[in-house]
């Protein structure tokens, strides 16, 4: 007994051939975009309405919530006194006054505490990137055999309270080991703590794990050591992770108060977060006002520049091609 292949119609072939099934189609279906409401709910005016007002209202209190302090702050940098006390949510009754930014950054000495602000931040970043990059790429890529015990080990002390370590911290850098030498009063008391961050090197691990392993492979094979490995390949392909910790490194350096407090003594040496409350009872409000909006300047910049890498996911889509 012989069977016989049903044949297409021949007007069907050419379509067939050009338009072949994929896995992909097959798998769409109604259910390929479903969200909270289908389509046929979109198509009707009450429903879209209604959800579009929803948006609309959702978009202008998160505005207001998160823009509006900024938007207060900078007014009050440019307000006179007498009108923060009087009417703070009037707009300016009685003029700007520009020279409280002037007075600001000359007569109390903002512009000094502002650089030593950015240079115990970059420190900080330095710090806290060279830990994480590269005790992220022992853990993740190069994992030896202690690695789990490591990272087990990493993971614990995100149990411990930072409060409980001021003590015993400040003791090492009052009498650092090796070093015959206290690093009070040194921009070191801030930059080498702030590289034992253990929630960076977790977040930079998990990261590189999922980073393409035949990449590291192939490169290997083309005979690529550790460092050019890590260096050319690995960082390269981190940008999104790098700023994150970026973003995170800088603004926690910059709002930091406790620690700088104990560590630096010399007024000279002082970022703005330590300076700034202390020059709140003998400084005018409007002048206040303006030294606290230059110090926001940094901050706002580093999530412009940022965002977009810190909203993002990793884009490896096109790292293993062929």
């Amino acid at each position: 007994m012989t069977t016989t292949t049903p044949k297409l119609p021949e007007a069907v072939l050419p379509d067939a051939l050009e338009n072949p099934p994929t896995r992909s189609r097959r798998a769409a279906g109604p259910d390929a975009d479903r969200t909270a409401l289908s389509v046929a709910d979109w198509r009707r005016p009450r429903v879209r309405g209604t959800w579009n007002t929803l948006h609309v209202v959702l978009l202008i209190l998160l505005v207001v919530w998160c823009v509006g302090p900024l938007l207060l702050l900078g007014k009050f940098a440019i307000t006179p006194t007498q009108d923060i006390l009087r009417t703070p949510l009037a707009i300016f009754p009685n003029g700007v006054k520009w020279s409280n930014l002037h007075e600001a950054w000359f007569d109390i000495n903002i512009s000094k505490y502002f650089v030593n602000t950015i240079v115990l931040a970059a420190g900080s970043w330095v710090s806290q990137m060279l830990v994480a990059t590269t005790g992220g790429y022992v853990l993740s890529v190069l994992r030896p055999r202690w690695a789990k015990y490591a990272q087990a080990l990493v993971l614990a002390t995100l149990f411990v309270p930072a409060v409980v370590l001021l003590v015993p911290l400040y003791l090492i850098i009052l009498h650092p080991p090796l070093v015959d030498h206290s690093l009070v009063n040194s921009f070191w008391a801030v930059w080498l703590p702030a590289g034992a961050s253990a929630f960076n090197v977790v977040l930079v691990t998990r990261f590189f794990d999922n980073l393409p392993r035949e990449i590291f492979e192939a490169a290997k094979v083309d005979g690529a050591g550790p460092f050019r490995l890590f260096w050319s390949i690995v960082l390269p392909m981190s940008k999104p992770i790098l700023g994150v910790v970026s973003v995170f490194a800088v603004i926690a350096s910059w709002k930091d108060f406790l620690w700088p407090l104990l560590v630096l003594r010399n007024p000279d040496l002082q970022p703005l977060s330590v300076r700034l409350p202390s020059l709140e009872a003998t400084t005018d409000k409007g002048t206040l006002m303006a030294a606290y909006a230059i110090a926001t300047i940094i901050p706002i910049l580093m999530f412009l520049i940022f965002q977009r890498m810190f909203l993002r996911g990793a884009g490896l889509g096109g790292a293993v091609k062929g």
